[in-house]
This record gives C-alpha cells, sequence and structure tokens, in this order.
C-alpha cells in the first residue's frame, strides 16, 4: 500500500513527492503537538483607589475591556454601574506592550481585605483559579486601627491559602498605596485623630510600604512581592512634578497627584499606581510603553507621561528586601509587632 500517490520521476519514481509529502505531515504533526497560547488571567482585590473613585475619566475607563465581576454577576460593587478603573488602565498598558492578560476586579469601596473572604458573595466570585492576584486593603492599613497591619496580615494569609488551592503556582501580589493629604494636613477633615497629622507628607506612604512588608513577612509562602505604588507619589513629589499640599493651591507647573478630596487619586495618581503594577506583574520597565494610549486617553501630555513612568520604574527599581525596609522605614515599632506575632503564633501551635 502507498501513503503517498505520487508521478514518476526520472531515476527513483515518486521520491521527491513522497519526502514531500512526508515533511508536510510532520509539520502539521508538530503544530498540534504546541499548546494553543493562553491568557494569563489576574485579579484586582481592592477599594475605591482600585476602581478610580472621584475621577470619572478612570472609574469609567474602557469598561468592557475587563470583568467587573460583581456587576457583572449582581453583586453589589458599590457603585451601581460597571467599573474600568485601575484595572481597565492596566489591561489597556498590557495591549499597547503586545501581550495577552484577561483582567478581572472584585472591588467595594472602603473595603479591607476581610470583606472579600467573610462575605459570602463576594468570596464565591474570587475562588477559583487565577494565575495572578493583585490585592490591597484600606489606605490607612486598618481604619479602626490605623497604622496596624495585623488585620492585612491575617486575611492576607486567608485569601492566600484560598487562591493557592485552586491553583499552587499563583503569583500574589499586594499594593502599597499613597500619602492621603487629608490625613497629613491640618486643613484635612481626618488630620485630627491621625497618625500623620502635622508629618511630612511623604511618611504615610513609607509607612503603609513598611505595613504591607509585614503581611509579606507574615506570608512569606504566598506574597511574592510589593507593588510600591505609594513609593512613586513619593518620587513624583520629591521631584518637584507633583505639588505636595493640595490645600495651598498647586504650583504653576506641577500637577495635582490628589483627587478634589484630597483622598483619592487624580488621572495623575492613578495612571502611577497602573505603571507600577504593571512593571511589577508584567517584569516590563514602565518607560518601555512611551506615550501610550492611556496616557493620551487622559489627556497627558508626553513629557508629563514619559516624567511618572520614570517615577514608577524609580519606585520598581529602588525598593529594598522587606527586613532592611522595616528597619528604615519604621524602626523598632513594626519589628516589635512582627515578633510578638510570631510568639502568638508559636503559642497558639502548641
Amino acid at each position: 500500500m502507498t501513503l503517498f500517490k505520487t508521478s514518476a520521476m526520472p531515476g527513483r519514481p515518486g521520491t521527491s513527492l513522497a519526502r514531500r509529502g512526508i515533511v508536510a505531515a510532520a509539520i502539521a504533526l508538530a503544530f498540534q503537538a504546541v499548546p494553543a497560547h493562553a491568557s494569563t488571567s489576574i485579579l484586582f482585590i481592592g477599594n475605591s483607589f482600585t476602581y478610580g473613585a472621584l475621577t470619572p475619566a478612570v472609574q469609567n475607563y474602557k469598561v468592557t475591556s475587563v470583568s467587573d465581576l460583581n456587576f457583572l454577576n449582581g453583586v453589589d460593587n458599590g457603585v451601581g454601574t460597571r467599573i474600568g478603573g485601575v484595572p481597565a488602565l492596566f489591561k489597556q498598558m498590557t495591549v499597547d506592550a503586545g501581550l495577552d492578560y484577561t483582567v478581572s476586579l472584585e472591588t467595594y469601596p472602603g473595603s479591607n481585605l476581610d470583606l472579600h473572604y467573610n462575605d459570602a458573595a463576594h468570596k464565591a466570585l474570587i475562588d477559583q483559579s487565577w494565575d495572578k492576584v493583585v490585592m490591597h486593603g484600606q489606605s490607612n492599613l486598618d481604619f479602626g486601627a490605623p497604622n496596624n497591619p495585623a488585620k492585612i496580615s491575617q486575611y492576607t494569609g486567608l485569601l492566600g491559602a484560598m487562591f493557592q488551592a485552586r491553583n499552587p503556582a499563583v503569583d500574589i501580589s499586594l499594593t502599597a498605596t499613597w500619602s492621603r493629604a487629608d490625613l497629613t494636613y491640618p486643613q484635612g477633615a481626618g488630620c485630627a485623630t491621625s497618625p500623620w497629622c502635622n508629618q511630612p507628607i511623604t511618611q504615610m506612604a513609607l509607612d503603609v510600604q513598611a505595613g504591607y512588608f509585614v503581611a509579606q513577612s507574615q506570608n512569606a509562602s504566598i506574597v511574592s512581592r510589593i507593588n510600591p505604588v505609594g513609593l512613586s507619589w513619593n518620587n513624583a513629589i520629591n521631584a518637584g512634578f507633583a505639588d505636595p499640599n493640595p490645600y495651598d493651591g498647586i504650583d504653576p507647573g506641577k500637577v495635582n497627584l490628589w483627587a478634589s478630596d484630597s483622598y483619592h487619586a487624580s488621572i495623575y495618581g492613578y495612571y502611577l499606581h497602573a505603571l507600577v503594577v504593571f512593571g511589577e506583574e508584567t517584569g516590563r520597565d514602565p518607560m518601555s510603553l512611551g506615550y501610550d494610549t492611556v496616557a493620551r486617553d487622559l489627556g497627558m501630555t508626553a513629557d508629563q507621561a514619559s516624567a511618572l513612568q520614570g517615577f514608577a520604574s524609580s519606585a520598581i527599581s529602588a525598593v529594598p528586601e522587606p527586613s532592611q525596609w522595616l528597619m528604615l522605614a519604621m524602626g523598632g515599632g513594626v519589628i516589635g509587632w512582627l515578633a510578638r506575632r510570631r510568639r502568638e503564633i508559636q503559642a497558639e501551635a502548641t
């Protein structure tokens, strides 16, 4: 029986065409053996700092490009409309970079990580297999205990264990957010009871970053890294690109990173948020984006986009090891808390 129908050729009848047929069959089999390219799934868990509150251009950005799990499944998202937010900015950046990400978000205003674990409706939406998870808690770490990372640390562990049960290889990161002007300057409504009242504007971001490093240290087998969004804000302020105090007016030539409440972010602040997460999650330098689609859509100039990308890039590259950061940023306070917590865990285990 012949495998290929061939025509006679001088010397060795049918040899050339038979070889061609064998090569074609081998190529076809090789292509069948290569699996189809799989998109990387990423879930954003957070609150108004994730969904872009008070900045409609961000909150409503390309809402159909991402999956707002709450809205799409009839669960209250606290907004009532479909959200794009920082996840949609991130999605567009990956498109510009030629990357394939399937982006989902599960957010609720004012929430800490405990809501996403303890509320059955919210938990059901996220309890599935993901390639990557990016999450953060309340802006001051804990509304009930400002500057205390205990709750974020606890629920990072619980959520992380849940995600690892679905996918042992899941990559989980925590996002350290920015300093709030309303908790720092006397004109702010929350300053009187804030641990950062009358402190340098950059201090809250440093403390929040340190708090997330505590959560990482307490969950070393779960958390891969911290996304230093607050440090990128500090870079923009220290460089004179962003005005440090929105209460005394914005200096000419500078931008305001905060929204109208001096709490949430403006387009510039949320853009920095997305840039840092883009850099950390993809491994690409934010500066590689150039004058990207997001910056143009939000009405920024090429120079503004380039500067903000530089601040994000510097924040990513400059973050020290967690142990060094804790010593530098917060002295012995968090180190003492961490030591006490470890002793408590050991006592519970005996």
